[in-house]
């Protein structure tokens, strides 16, 4: 039997289907969401929401579209050369990505190869051919989980935020604004959790994250940071929109810069990678992420210096503006919350990289042949972002 930490085990079958389920709840809530407010009358909340349904599900197509094509001239997705790839044309992949059903795609092969490997007998196949299987699951599964990724923070993210801030301004909330802001909240932890096991567990020279409080931890870590800066912006919302809309514009444009400047080089084609780097941006001002897999020490405690500023500083600004605010609820909770968040964020960061995270290169057992279809199969694993 295979090791476990090369194994694409039952149980993450299973969590996969979850996260099947996860991902179809939040995009239905939301649509739910966006008729409600247009029924209402409430258009420009109808936009928005809609608005940020489009941006995740467009990015997500482009990505998925171009992984798919490069599959094609991968040694281990095809290694026979087919002008097919998952059983799907070139003219089949532009259809259903046309159509938005890129991810989808991607989870039914992924879950039908999945059950193939893990369920059905595969007595027939050699030590070699389990292994090359399970890899190339963990490939797909990488994949999947960083357009998850893209879509947690194009959609789920600025959704929670616009969310919240309805709620703060009218006072109250319907069942449907309550369901799309849990799934949201959802959405965005197993993104996190799924795309850091995922691609840990994709690169075979990189050791897996253990489950159990090493998980928790991270996890703690990225949604306290996280958390504190959406119920900030949400805060400064209340200031005025166009402070929170110059404000992410700031922080986005910086972060596609570092982008640039460090030299990205995911994508295959040029477009593709400027798209990636605003996307980056982007994702850079919700929480940070080690764009190219090299020490980042500065760059981390910069970026959470910044945001710690603006998180702390919100609440104030919005006091000083507004002082008929200070005596709400609503701002006293929401305060509180952002300053205790920001705080344990930070905890929890610390302890996670101090203690928790792992650092040490995993050794194979057939070391010596790492210039096969596995060295090949990581190209576009090697490149993707590193919690």
């Amino acid at each position: 039997m295979l090791p476990r930490d090369i194994r694409y085990t039952k149980r993450r079958w299973l969590l996969t289907f979850l996260g099947l389920l996860l991902y179809i709840g939040d995009i239905w809530t939301d649509v739910g969401l966006s008729i409600k407010y247009l029924l209402d009358g409430h258009y420009i909340c109808s936009a928005l929401t809609f608005s940020f349904i489009l941006a995740g599900l467009l990015v997500t197509q482009i990505f998925s579209h171009a992984w798919y094509e490069d599959d094609l001239e991968d040694a281990l997705m095809n290694p026979r050369g087919r002008a097919s790839v998952s059983g799907m044309s070139k003219c089949r992949l532009v259809v259903f990505h046309l159509c938005g059903m890129g991810i989808f795609t991607r989870y039914y092969h992924l879950l039908r190869s999945g059950f193939k490997v893990v369920w059905l007998a595969t007595g027939s196949l050699n030590e070699d051919e389990k292994k090359e299987a399970h890899h190339r699951l963990f490939c797909q599964a990488t994949d999947l989980s960083m357009l998850k990724l893209f879509e947690a923070f194009l959609e789920s993210a600025p959704q929670l935020l616009v969310q919240i801030y309805v709620v703060q301004y009218h006072g109250e909330a319907s069942i449907v604004q309550y369901l799309s802001m849990v799934f949201s909240c959802f959405n965005i932890a197993w993104a996190l959790v799924d795309y850091q096991r995922c691609l840990r567990r994709s690169l075979p020279h990189i050791q897996e994250m253990p489950s159990g409080l090493p998980t928790a931890i991270y996890l703690l870590y990225k949604l306290f940071t996280i958390s504190s800066h959406i119920l900030s912006y949400s805060l400064l919302l209340l200031v005025t929109p166009y402070c929170v809309i110059a404000l992410v514009a700031i922080l986005w444009l910086l972060g596609t810069m570092w982008s640039h400047l460090l030299r990205t080089n995911f994508c295959s084609t040029r477009i593709h990678e400027m798209v990636y780097r605003g996307v980056v941006g982007f994702i850079l001002t919700f929480t940070f992420f080690n764009i190219k897999g090299k020490d980042t020490r500065i760059a981390m405690i910069v970026y959470y210096f910044l945001c710690t500023i603006i998180s702390m500083t919100s609440p104030l600004l919005l006091a000083l503006l507004k002082p008929e605010v200070q005596t709400a609820t609503f701002f006293i909770v929401i305060s509180g919350f952002i300053f205790s968040n920001s705080i344990l964020g930070l905890v929890f960061l610390v302890l996670y990289y101090l203690h928790l995270h792992p650092r040490e290169e995993r050794r194979e057992a057939d070391e010596v042949d790492g210039s096969g279809k596995h060295a090949e199969a990581t190209g576009r694993m090697l490149n993707f972002l590193k919690p």
